[in-house]
């Protein structure tokens, strides 16, 4: 089993443009750690939702742990994140804004070895900005071709 040190939303980035990037706690049942430590999360459909002054992370999968038990977690259970008042007033009053929503970009262990969550304060894109993410990206990929041919 390989283990992961980050798990990252590759489709947040195409789909959304990010303004700012919090770090975030979660709040994690006991089964979870293990199984995000064997690297069996996803992120893929997961959303951020305030309910009241707080801040949940909904849909995030986290496969359930081969050696559980009966204690073993849900897959999908909404997770609390954990920052500071003063970061959540002003992610709530951002996301009252049009447009505006909260996107977990990755998951990944910090210094201390504690789960942490990168949250990215983020605006839609248009159907033409997508499409100019697609041509920068082939022309980067152009590009390290031919350098790697001249080298």
């Amino acid at each position: 089993m390989s283990k992961t040190k980050e798990i990252i939303n590759r489709k947040a980035k195409y789909e959304y443009h990010f303004h700012s990037k919090y770090e975030a706690g979660i709040m994690l049942q006991g089964t979870e750690i293990k199984s995000i430590r064997n690297g069996h999360v996803s992120l893929s459909d997961a959303y951020c939702l305030f309910k009241g002054e707080e801040l949940f992370l909904k849909s995030m999968y986290i496969k359930e742990y081969e050696n559980g038990t009966y204690a073993n977690h849900e897959t999908r259970r909404d997770r609390k994140l954990l920052l500071h008042k003063k970061e959540l007033k002003k992610l709530l009053r951002r996301v009252k804004e049009k447009g505006f929503s909260i996107v977990p970009y990755r998951v990944y262990f910090s210094d201390r070895n504690l789960v942490k969550v990168e949250i990215a304060l983020a605006q839609g894109k248009k159907a033409y900005d997508k499409r100019e993410s697609i041509k920068a990206k082939d022309n980067k990929r152009d590009l390290d071709r031919l350098k790697k041919i001249r080298l």
